[in-house]
């Protein structure tokens, strides 16, 4: 395949608004040892790329400055020392960035197939929230068959895949949301029961549904005041995972409760793990999640696709309130790839 020499990107052009983020044409990288060059069909939104977009999550050294972190595509090219795949392969990664582009380089271990009966557009959905999950959830919390695990922020990218690994691994998933259309999208996914924070207490909830022990494992995107009373909601010996702080980065708790309850605490942010913990956590997808999702019946996120010079219409759509599922970017090529009836585009 010949690379041209330039492609469309979208770049950031000063922090603020999705106003800034502009198409830009951009030397098409050349991958280096160990990277594979992926020509991209889809690329995921994620809260990070909002971050980034508003300047208060600046990429680690040596990543992109370009904004997205998962694609799905094809390999267009090897770097030196790459084995296991080869140009015309369909694939998924996780980038360090640069996903919202038509082409990306990425190592090699951060790449996997794309699943049997998986769109491109659906494809592009997992990487960035499964990695984060099977890393924190399952990984570090260390998940097993029968927990209780309350996810918040259910009906967001995050909190889907929490749900499906969850059911993967036998676990009993209570997803919190905070409206009617989320409730039922969130059950559709397979949530065993749903809280709605607009009219519910989640944590009087949360202990009525676990007959009072209160929830082994729980979710947290929001923090703030959110962070304390899931301290209340968990079970004894539970393990609450923080992976984003939506209400802000402060937050009060009860020390003496979190020591009482013998609680673990753990936060999290994958984009600045190293590419070998990356990897470490690609070859755990790819043995013990990966076989599932070939399953028709494995539930598949909502998806909302935008061309990639829609880039902010999506943003602005990615932070409305009513989002839930999954938003992605497709490039010429990705939108030319068959029809999708599911997942049609939407326009600026």
């Amino acid at each position: 395949m010949t690379l041209p020499p330039e492609m469309n990107a979208i770049a950031i052009t000063v922090p603020g608004g999705p106003e800034v983020l502009r198409l830009v044409r951009l030397p098409t990288p050349v991958p280096g040892p160990g990277d594979v060059l992926i020509r991209v069909a889809a690329a995921g939104l994620n809260a990070p790329d909002l971050a980034q977009r508003r300047g208060t999550y600046p990429p680690p050294a040596g990543a992109s400055p370009l904004p997205g972190l998962e694609v799905a595509g094809e390999i267009a090219a090897i770097g030196p020392g790459v084995g296991g795949w080869a140009p015309g392969q369909s694939v998924v990664a996780l980038t360090n960035g640069g996903g919202y582009a038509e082409y990306v380089a990425v190592p090699s271990g951060q790449v996997l197939p794309l699943p049997s009966l998986w769109s491109m557009r659906a494809g592009a959905a997992l990487p960035e929230t499964f990695f984060t999950i099977e890393q924190t959830l399952v990984m570090r919390a260390g998940l097993q068959p029968g927990m209780h695990v309350l996810v918040h922020g259910a009906a967001g990218g995050i909190g889907g895949a929490a749900i499906l690994l969850c059911l993967h691994l036998g676990a009993r998933p209570i997803a919190v949301v905070s409206d009617a259309a989320k409730a039922g999208y969130v059950r559709s996914l397979g949530a065993m029961a749903v809280i709605r924070r607009d009219t519910e207490d989640f944590v009087a909830r949360t202990l009525e549904l676990t007959d009072g022990r209160g929830a082994d494992r729980i979710v947290d995107i929001v923090g703030g005041d959110t962070l304390d009373r899931n301290i209340v909601a968990a079970a004894r010996s539970g393990h609450i995972v923080l992976v984003s702080t939506l209400a802000g980065p402060q937050a009060t708790i009860n020390a003496g409760r979190l020591l009482m309850k013998q609680l673990t605490l753990s936060g999290s942010t994958l984009r600045p793990q190293s590419s070998e913990t990356k990897a470490a956590i690609a070859r755990r997808l790819l043995t013990h999640v990966w076989p599932a999702l070939g399953d028709a019946s494995f539930a598949r996120p909502r998806i909302r696709a935008f061309r990639l010079a829609d880039a902010a219409a999506a943003h602005a759509a990615l932070e409305a309130p009513t989002h839930y599922g999954k938003i992605v970017l497709l490039t010429d090529w990705g939108a030319g790839i068959g029809a999708d009836r599911d997942n049609p585009i939407e326009s600026a």
